[in-house]
């Protein structure tokens, strides 16, 4: 793993490795994703069966093997161990209030000449959420995804996720009965994407799709935007840390390794103002590194996208991070709120020793999907918008349209489109 000093000669070239480090290789499968979306577009379920054969390894024998079974969600949901249905009920609550917070509103103004203009705001009618489940099957993303839907009002959620040899995983099946998901599909992958873009016999066409995923999930949102909104396009999982000389090392190195774990392209960045502060923590990130269950994914992913840099002071360090805008970052630092000001570009701020990236992940309440790769410069989480569109009220009255049609009239007349302009006179004395 990498220690360089931003001082260093060499140092800008350095950075700037980390700061394309979210480039996924999305043209060199853009053919492979294309003809999988032409396929599901042309022969629908059909080809949804001969893909989950092909990747996911199992036999479609009809149609309705497709669709989850609800009894199943609910024998999972029943069958949890008592402290983890629990845990899964305030995750849900703590996540539903926060969101509940986001909700915009329609409102009205009412001008003195009698015009009304105004702001509709309604949730889309459907919403497709893709739930990754390859490496690891990740109930929690199902939360994040579909509270925000149910917070927003959305009349049906329909669910995808892939299934590797038939099997699913039981928490999954537990979330899914907790927020009363009574369509969800066994079909992962670009296929999945093309289905919710589309629709097939099995599967209804969205107006939204949100959800994180590989590559070629990724590269089937890109290509399918348009057909339907999207969230974003998100990359590989990633940290960034800025620490002052009084961080704690094991604290700052297995919140890098949370990150790591998920996945060999995944980034651990920790900028900090103190040298011993980087060392010791290089060798708290080996030592813990050993005790991971996906120790070998980790290790890839911090010795070869993991680095640690060490700056000047915190102006500097917050100016770097602002360039690298991290999916997560971490202020483990002794007055965090007031480095906050500074922070301009991150998806998810970490505010303070006791407050690591994982308690964002599951509990906290803000949304876990967030934008990677840089792409916190101009995305925001996942949250109650996505689920939502807004549509422009106006109302004109005879008055109104005397004071103000003139000039809309003038405006019209100089663009050259007549009809606009007699369309605004007829209506003026």
């Amino acid at each position: 793993m990498k220690i360089v000093e931003s001082n260093d000669p060499k140092f800008k070239e350095e950075f700037n490795t980390l700061l394309g480090r979210g480039k996924m290789d999305i043209e060199n499968v853009e053919g492979i994703v294309g003809s999988i979306l032409k396929e599901i577009k042309r022969d629908k379920d059909s080809a949804i069966k001969a893909h989950i054969k092909k990747f996911d390894k199992w036999d479609v024998e009809e149609e309705k093997d497709l669709l989850i079974d609800t009894k199943k969600m609910k024998k999972a949901y029943d069958s949890l161990d008592a402290k983890l249905k629990e845990a899964l009920h305030l995750a849900y609550n703590r996540i539903y209030d926060y969101h509940k917070k986001q909700l915009p509103t329609s409102w009205l103004n009412y001008e003195d000449n009698g015009i009304v203009l105004g702001q509709k705001v309604t949730s889309v009618d459907r919403a497709g959420l893709y739930i990754p489940g390859g490496k690891a099957a990740y109930p929690s993303s199902l939360l994040m995804n579909a509270i925000p839907a149910i917070v927003a009002g959305v009349k049906e959620i329909v669910v995808c996720t892939p299934t590797p040899n038939g099997e699913i995983n039981e928490l999954l099946l537990a979330a899914l009965h907790l927020c009363k998901i009574e369509k969800a599909f066994k079909v992962g992958g670009a296929s999945a994407i093309g289905a919710l873009a589309y629709g097939t016999e099995s599967i209804p066409k969205v107006d939204v799709i949100t959800g994180p995923g590989n590559i070629y999930v990724a590269t089937a949102k890109k290509m399918v935007y348009g057909e339907v909104n999207i969230d974003m396009i998100a990359g590989p999982s990633e940290i960034g840390i800025i620490a002052d000389a009084n961080a704690n090392p094991s604290f700052l190195a297995i919140d890098m390794l949370s990150q790591a774990e998920h996945d060999e392209m995944s980034s651990s960045i920790l900028i900090t103002t103190s040298t011993e502060i980087a060392l010791k923590t290089k060798g708290e990130i080996y030592k813990e590194l050993e005790k991971l269950d996906r120790k070998e994914i980790a290790h890839s992913s911090i010795t070869n996208r993991g680095c640690i840099i060490i700056v000047k002071d915190l102006i500097e360090a917050c100016s770097l991070m602002n360039e690298l805008a991290p999916e997560h970052l971490e202020l483990m630092v002794d007055n965090p709120f007031e480095l906050l000001p500074s922070i301009r570009h991150a998806g998810a701020i970490f505010m303070g020793r006791y407050t690591p990236e994982p308690i964002g992940d599951y509990i906290a309440g803000p949304n876990h999907t967030l934008p990677t790769g840089g792409t916190a410069k101009f995305y925001s989480p996942l949250g109650v918008e996505n689920f939502m569109k807004k549509t422009s009220i106006i109302s004109m009255s005879k008055r109104g349209m005397d004071e103000i049609g003139h000039a809309c009239a003038l405006l019209a007349n100089t663009e050259g489109l007549t009809a606009h302009q007699k369309s605004i006179e007829k209506r003026l004395d």
